[in-house]
C-alpha cells in the first residue's frame, strides 16, 4: 500500500538514529490502527542536507505512491517531523518550503524543542498540527483522524501518557544498515526523578521502567542480528540497581559466549550512586566496552542547592576515582559553565578537582536555556532575568551572561572548550597536553595556553593537526620555556600514535619514513595498551 504517512527528522549526523521515530511507527498500527501502519514510513535526513533536497525526497516518496486501493480522503497526505534544538532552524526551512510548494500537505511537530514555548515559534505557525509531550499514542490517533476524519480542530494537542506496557518497543524497525552503520539508541527506562532545574527531565515526576523482560527479549534479538554498539539513553540507568545488574549481566554472558566479536555499551551514570552489586559487574568488563557518561556539572554546593541538583561530592570523587582504579570502563565526565551563580573562580576550582581525579575525558559544555525547564521559566532569551541570566535568542540559546560571570568570560570559555575538544578530548595530545596543564591550576593553565592560541590564530575552526601540533610546541618552549626536546619527544609520540601522516615545522627530521611509521605507531599503540592494563 502506498505511504501516506511520512515520519521525518534531520540528525545531527547519519551515524544518529531516531528512536523516538521509531516509536512512532512501531506504535501506528497498536494505536492508530494495521490500515494506517500500512501507509506510513520513515525517512531520516541529517541537518546538513540542503532544504530543498529534503522537500524533494518527501514529495518524490508521495509522487511514486499509487492512488490505486489508497485507505484515505482526498489523498490526505501528512508529514510528522521530530524538533530538537540542534535540527530546529533547518526544519523550519524544510516546512516553509514545503508547505511553499504542497500547501495541502498536514505538517505535525513534536519534540522538545516545540513542546513548550510554542505560541511564538515560526516552525509553529507554519505547521498544522503539534503534540506536546509524549507522542507514541497521540500521534497514531491524530494521523487517523487526519486520513479518516472527521478531521480535529485543536492545532495544539497534549500528548498522551500511557502506561508503558500499552507501548510498542521500536528495535525490529533498526535496519541491518543501521545495525552495521549506525549507534542504536535504546531505553531500560524514560523519565528522571531528579529535578535539575536545567534539564528538561525535571518536569518528569518519576522515572518509570519498561518491563524488563520484554526490553531483554528485544535486545536479544538485536544481538542476534549482529548489533554491538548500544546507546542506553536512561537518564539513570543506575538509579535502580537491580535492573542495571540484570542489563549488565545479559552482555556479560554474551561476551563470555562470544569474547572474539567486539561490543560497545554507553550508559549515564548518576555520580554519587555505585553500590557493591554495581561494582562487582562492572568490574568484570574489558577494556573498550563501557562508557560511562557521568554528569557533574558543578561541584560548588551552593550552585547544586541554587538548581536543585542533589549530589554527594565525596562519593562523587570516590567513585569516579574506584571505577579509575578498578575498572575498565572509559570515563566521559561533563562540566556546565554558565550555571547561576557559579563564578569563574568557582568553575575552576572544580575543573581542577575533577582533572586531578583523572577521568579519561572532561566535556566542557556551555549551559543552554532548554525550552520548558525550571531555568527557562525564569529568563526569556534576549532578556536579562532578574538572576542575571542572559541566553542567545537563537538555537541553542546558550548563555551570554549571569549574574556571575560576565559576557567577556563567557567568550573567553567558548575558545576554552573548542580548544580542548580540539586538542585534550581529540586523543591526539595526549603526553603533550599533560604538559600543557601542569601547574598551581590546571584550569588557569588551559586558559593561558587558550589567550594565547587565540591571539596567535584568531580563529577556533580550520586548525590541522599540524598547526596545533607547532603552536603546541612554540607555547610550551617559548612562553613556559620547557625544554625542546622534552616538548619535541612528547610530541613525536603523540604524533605517531594518532596515526597522522603530514611533517609539522616542529618535528622536522624526526619522523620515520611512511613504510616505517605504520610499525612504529603501533609500537607506541601497544605500550599505551600495556600502561593502560596496569592502571
Amino acid at each position: 500500500m502506498p505511504a501516506r504517512i511520512i515520519l521525518a527528522t534531520l540528525n545531527a549526523k547519519y551515524i544518529h538514529a531516531s528512536l523516538g521515530l521509531r516509536y512512532l511507527m512501531a506504535n501506528m498500527a497498536r494505536h492508530g490502527g494495521a490500515d494506517m501502519a500500512a501507509i506510513t514510513s520513515l525517512q531520516e535526513f541529517t541537518i546538513q542536507r540542503p532544504a530543498q533536497q529534503i522537500v524533494d525526497a518527501l514529495q518524490q516518496s508521495w509522487s511514486d505512491s499509487d492512488e490505486e486501493g489508497y485507505v484515505g480522503k482526498e489523498g490526505v497526505r501528512v508529514v510528522g517531523f521530530g524538533v530538537y534544538i540542534w535540527n530546529v532552524v533547518q526544519t523550519t526551512e524544510v516546512i516553509r518550503l514545503l508547505k511553499s510548494q504542497w500547501p495541502q500537505v498536514k505538517v505535525v511537530l513534536g519534540g522538545p524543542e516545540v513542546s513548550h514555548e510554542w505560541a511564538e515559534q515560526e516552525i509553529f505557525q507554519l505547521a498544522d498540527h503539534l503534540i506536546t509531550g509524549w507522542g507514541d499514542v497521540s500521534f497514531p490517533k491524530l494521523c487517523r483522524a487526519l486520513v479518516q476524519g472527521p478531521q480535529p480542530l485543536m492545532k495544539v494537542i497534549a500528548g498522551e501518557q500511557p502506561p508503558l506496557d500499552d507501548v510498542e518497543l521500536p528495535y525490529d524497525l533498526y535496519s541491518a544498515t543501521d545495525l552495521a552503520q549506525r549507534v542504536l539508541y535504546v531505553e531500560a527506562s524514560r523519565g528522571c526523578p531528579f529535578k535539575c532545574a536545567f534539564c528538561l527531565s525535571a518536569l518528569d515526576k518519576t522515572a518509570w521502567a519498561f518491563d524488563l523482560e520484554a526490553f531483554l527479549a528485544a535486545l536479544a534479538k538485536l544481538v542476534e542480528r549482529g548489533a554491538r554498539n548500544f546507546k542506553f539513553v536512561d537518564r539513570t540507568f543506575n538509579l535502580k540497581v537491580e535492573t542495571s545488574v540484570r542489563i549488565l549481566q545479559f552482555f556479560l554472558d554474551r561476551l563470555k559466549a562470544a569474547p572474539e566479536e567486539s561490543l560497545h555499551l554507553h550508559f549515564e551514570l548518576v555520580p554519587d550512586h555505585l553500590p557493591d552489586a554495581l561494582k562487582h559487574m562492572v568490574a568484570q568488563f574489558p577494556a573498550g566496552v563501557l562508557q560511562f557518561e557521568i554528569g557533574i556539572q558543578s561541584f560548588n554546593p551552593a550552585v547544586q542547592s541554587r538548581i536543585a541538583r542533589r549530589q554527594d561530592n565525596a562519593k562523587t570523587a570516590d567513585n569516579i576515582g574506584w571505577l579509575l582504579e578498578h575498572s575498565q570502563a572509559h570515563l566521559h565526565t561533563d562540566l556546565i559553565f554558565g550555571l547561576p551563580g557559579e563564578s569563574w573562580e568557582s568553575f575552576a576550582q572544580g575543573f581542577d578537582r575533577l582533572y586531578a581525579l583523572g577521568p579519561h575525558e572532561i566535556q566542557l559544555g556551555l549551559l543552554k536555556r532548554l525550552r520548558g525547564t525550571p531555568l527557562a521559566q525564569t529568563s526569556l532569551p534576549g532578556t536579562l532575568a532578574k538572576d542575571g541570566m542572559d541566553y542567545a535568542e537563537q538555537p541553542p540559546y546558550t548563555v551570554l551572561q549571569t549574574d556571575a560571570v560576565s559576557a567577556e568570560q563567557v567568550q573567553q570559555f567558548t575558545r576554552m572548550a573548542r580548544y580542548w575538544d580540539l586538542v585534550v578530548n581529540s586523543g591526539r595530545f595526549g603526553q603533550s597536553s599533560r604538559l600543557l596543564l601542569q601547574g598551581t591550576s590546571a584550569f588557569e593553565a588551559w586558559a593561558a595556553f587558550s589567550e594565547w592560541l587565540w591571539r596567535r590564530s584568531a580563529s577556533t575552526h580550520q586548525l590541522t593537526p599540524e598547526a596545533l601540533l607547532d603552536a603546541v610546541f612554540d607555547y610550551l618552549t617559548v612562553q613556559r620555556a620547557l625544554p625542546a626536546e622534552t616538548v619535541r619527544q612528547a610530541l613525536l609520540a603523540d604524533y605517531l600514535a594518532s596515526g597522522a601522516r603530514s611533517n609539522p615545522q616542529a618535528l622536522q627530521g624526526l619522523l620515520p619514513r611512511r613504510e616505517k611509521a605504520t610499525t612504529a605507531r603501533k609500537t607506541i599503540a601497544q605500550r599505551q595498551q600495556r600502561h593502560h592494563a596496569l592502571r
